[in-house]
């Protein structure tokens, strides 16, 4: 870690006298990049420098604790080196996590697949709930959000839902949202009383650049169709519903929510685009999905990653053992808590394994 830190220090030296340069800014995407470094490593540089000033201070508060003979002195140092000890622990955490290499992903915007698991049209109502979590919590973040594709069911529920958030580190905080979610409560349906157990599948998928996948016309095959609403009756008398098959992968994609086909095309093609992006950067980072399964998983859409349970206002993340007793605020976006927890802990690993490299 070290020799990272050294590096990294280095780097912010040669950063600095580089934005000095006038001539820099002629090239804007140079110029953000560079910035956006010279930011990243400015922090690192401060917490640096911020530890060794705290080393040096406990080193003096530790001389008069040992050779300081009046007692109210030396006591008055005891208590100052408490906490300047407690000040170097808070600064090298937050160094050492700044010391994590970033993933270039976090940054990216996203798609979020919701679709209803067993449990029939709980299920479904399920599903509408959830996709109301991560709108309102998008919503209070700033997030832009746009519906790609939705399937709802006559009682309101949803099938299925595709839809885009795009802002600041979208997916740093919503990559961990891949899998299974359960629910345990009484359906509005249920007569007796009985809870019910029902699941919702969600994807996260990082949305790509049309630059950072090459899709060939030759490998797709487009057809085209009416759009169908709840029950099939039909919302739309123009053939504008588009579905795309991607031969190559098999991926499939199907899109009818706007009147025009070739609006729906061009959202049909960015989930597309997502989905064999994400189908790319699972064969070529295998290592870094493989560091990421042993704390909070693999985002495999099979893996049971959370309970809800309405009776006791209880949910649980079970890949990190996290257990809160406030599900009504929780969905009502207020998520912050699980989020924060799954991103430490994927840290917290990610360091394990710097360190000990």
């Amino acid at each position: 870690m070290n020799e990272r830190l050294n590096s990294l220090l280095k780097r912010y030296e040669e950063l600095a006298l580089l934005i000095q340069d006038a001539n820099l800014v002629k090239d804007q995407n140079k110029y953000r990049d560079i910035m956006k470094e010279y930011s990243h490593l400015s922090d690192i540089a401060a917490i640096q420098n911020d530890i060794e000033k705290l080393s040096r201070q406990i080193e003096d508060a530790r001389t008069i604790v040992q050779d300081e003979k009046d007692p109210e002195m030396r006591e008055m140092a005891r208590e100052e080196l408490k906490e300047l000890e407690t000040k170097l622990k808070d600064s090298d955490d937050k160094l050492k996590f700044l010391l994590i290499p970033k993933d270039p992903l976090d940054e990216k915007n996203i798609i979020m697949e919701i679709r209803a698991g067993t449990g029939g049209e709980e299920a479904a109502l399920f599903a509408s709930d959830l996709y109301r979590m991560y709108s309102r919590f998008a919503e209070n973040r700033g997030w832009k959000f746009e519906i790609m594709n939705s399937n709802e069911t006559e009682l309101g529920g949803i099938k299925e839902i595709v839809f885009s958030i795009s802002g600041g580190n979208v997916y740093e905080n919503l990559r961990y949202e891949s899998g299974v979610h359960r629910v345990q409560r009484v359906p509005s349906t249920e007569a007796s009383g009985r809870i019910h157990t029902s699941a919702v599948t969600v994807a996260v998928l990082p949305e790509a650049d049309e630059t950072e996948i090459d899709i060939k016309p030759e490998d797709l095959r487009i057809d085209v169709m009416r759009a169908g609403g709840p029950g099939g009756q039909c919302v739309n008398t123009t053939d504008s519903a588009v579905r795309i098959t991607h031969i190559p992968s098999g991926i499939v994609v199907h899109c009818q929510d706007e009147k025009s086909q070739i609006k729906n095309k061009a959202k049909a093609m960015r989930v597309l685009r997502a989905r064999v992006y994400e189908m790319e950067e699972a064969k070529a980072h295998a290592e870094r999905a493989e560091a990421r399964k042993t704390q909070v998983g693999s985002g495999d859409r099979s893996e049971r990653i959370r309970t809800y349970n309405f009776p006791d206002n209880r949910v649980t993340d079970h890949r990190i053992g996290l257990t809160l007793y406030k599900l009504d605020r929780v969905m009502q976006g207020e998520v912050e808590e699980v989020f924060d927890a799954l991103k430490l802990s994927a840290k917290e690993t990610l360091y394990s394994a710097v360190a000990g490299a």
